[in-house]
């Protein structure tokens, strides 16, 4: 049973990843060609990618089973992810600085976390620019 519920959400976040890159697409759309594009709707077509990216992570991270430390973890990017779609989805806001704010303090955070990770492993194998270095 577990595995069943696993599949189902792995199966809903790549369907909600799908609908994040066509959200994308539209995005790059409006790039392209803006005037095709209703008035003020880039602010929408650049938060609909953000907020998916942010419910399709959770979805996925949520079929790993993670432990209640990488549950945080995502919760914590899920919420950078929504911070920064909610700066964009409403730049006029009194409180647009404050929810960009937060996206990169959070953005921070989750990558320290990532590196202080990595710090407490054993070294493996230099970074390819770090072995074209030695060639030097």
């Amino acid at each position: 049973m577990r595995s069943a519920a696993a599949r189902q959400l792995r199966a809903l976040a790549l369907a909600i990843g799908w609908l994040t890159l066509a959200g994308v697409v539209l995005l790059l759309g409006w790039d392209l060609w803006p005037a095709r594009f209703p008035p003020h709707s880039h602010d929408a077509l650049s938060a609909l990618p953000l907020a998916l990216i942010a419910v399709a992570w959770c979805a996925h991270r949520l079929g790993e089973r993670p432990t209640s430390a990488g549950l945080a973890r995502t919760a914590l990017l899920a919420a950078a992810f929504l911070f920064w779609a909610a700066n964009q989805l409403w730049p006029e806001s009194p409180r647009a600085t404050l929810f960009n704010d937060l996206a990169v303090a959070l953005f921070v955070i989750d990558l320290w976390l990532v590196m202080r990770e990595h710090a407490a492993e054993p070294a493996a194998q230099p970074h390819p620019e770090e072995r074209a270095d030695e060639d030097l």
